[in-house]
C-alpha cells in the first residue's frame, strides 16, 4: 500500500492536493510508530517541500528505513529536489539521500537537515517571510526581494569565527555563512556550486564586504553560482565538523525553518 502524508505546520498549512489521493496529516501521527508498523513492501510519500523534509528526518531513523520513501514537490522553493535535478510536479525516491545527514547544533538543540543550516542574512529573510505568511499565507514569497532589501536597509553585517576540522579563521562585514548539504537555498539561489550531496564533506559560504553596493552588485551571481569566482568577497571552505560563532545574535534558518537570537551553530557529518 502507498500512503501519502503531508505536515500542516508546514507551509501555513496550505495543502498541496493530488487528484484521487487520501492525504494523511503527519503532525496528528507518531512518525517513527507510522513507520514500524508498516510492512515491508508499504511505501511512503511525503507531499511538500523541504520544511515538509526536514520534518521528516528529524522524526524518523531516515538510517534504517525499511519502506520505499518518495517525495512529491509542494513546496514554495523545492531546493532540495532542484539540488538533485528532479521534477516536483512527479513522485521522487529519496532514500539514497536520507542517509549519514549533518547535525546542527544550535542553542543546544541538535537537528538534522538535508540543504542547509545558516545564521546572517539568510535566517533574517525568512524571519521576514515567515511575518509576511502569517499576515498573508496564500501570498507566494519573493525571497530575492526580501533579500535586496535587507541587504541595503535593514541587516548588519557581522564579524564571524569559524573553526573547520581544526583550522581557524575570522572574517568581518560577514553577510552570511551556511554550510550546505546541497547546492541551493533561499528558492533557487546556488550558493555553493561544487558542494556535492553526497559526498562526505560539507561547504562553508562565506560572503563579507564592508560596501553595500559591491555585496548587491554581486547577488545576481547567486543564482548561476557564479559569485564564488569572486574570491574577494566569497570563501569556500570544505569539511566535515564546523563550528560557526557571530559577534551577535541573528536569526538562523535550517532548511528555510527559523531560530531568532543565535550565536554560533556547530555542524558535524
Amino acid at each position: 500500500m502507498k500512503y501519502y502524508l503531508y505536515n500542516n505546520l508546514a507551509n501555513n498549512g496550505i495543502k498541496t492536493e493530488i487528484e484521487g489521493v487520501q492525504l494523511i496529516d503527519a503532525s496528528k501521527i507518531d512518525y517513527q510508530d507510522f513507520f514500524n508498523k508498516l510492512n515491508k513492501e508499504d511505501e511512503v510519500v511525503i507531499v511538500g517541500g523541504d520544511g515538509t523534509i526536514n520534518y521528516f528526518i528529524n522524526h524518523v531513523d531516515t538510517d534504517n528505513l525499511k519502506n520505499n520513501v518518495y517525495i512529491y514537490g509542494g513546496g514554495s522553493g523545492n531546493d532540495f529536489l532542484n539540488d538533485i535535478e528532479e521534477d516536483p510536479g512527479k513522485e521522487v525516491l529519496i532514500n539514497e539521500y536520507l542517509k549519514n545527514l549533518p547535525i546542527a547544533t544550535v542553542n543546544g538543540k541538535k537537528i538534522k537537515y538535508v540543504n542547509n543550516v545558516g545564521v546572517g542574512l539568510d535566517g533574517y529573510i525568512c524571519v521576514v517571510a515567515e511575518r509576511i505568511k502569517e499576515k498573508s499565507p496564500k501570498k507566494r514569497i519573493n525571497y530575492t526581494t526580501i533579500a535586496i532589501s535587507s541587504l541595503l536597509f535593514h541587516f548588519k553585517p557581522v564579524s564571524v569565527e569559524i573553526e573547520v576540522d581544526g583550522n581557524k579563521y575570522h572574517y568581518d562585514n560577514v553577510w552570511l555563512a551556511p554550510t550546505m548539504k546541497g547546492r541551493f537555498y533561499g528558492g533557487g539561489m546556488m550558493i555553493a556550486p561544487g558542494q556535492r550531496r553526497n559526498e562526505d564533506f560539507l561547504s562553508v559560504i562565506v560572503y563579507s564586504c564592508k560596501s553595500k553596493i559591491k555585496s548587491l552588485m554581486l547577488f545576481p551571481k547567486v543564482f548561476t553560482g557564479e559569485h564564488v569566482k569572486r574570491s574577494d568577497v566569497v570563501k569556500v571552505i570544505t569539511g566535515k565538523k564546523i563550528h560557526v560563532k557571530f559577534s551577535s545574535p541573528c536569526a538562523c534558518q535550517i532548511d528555510g525553518e527559523v531560530i531568532e537570537g543565535v550565536s554560533e551553530y556547530s555542524v558535524e557529518l
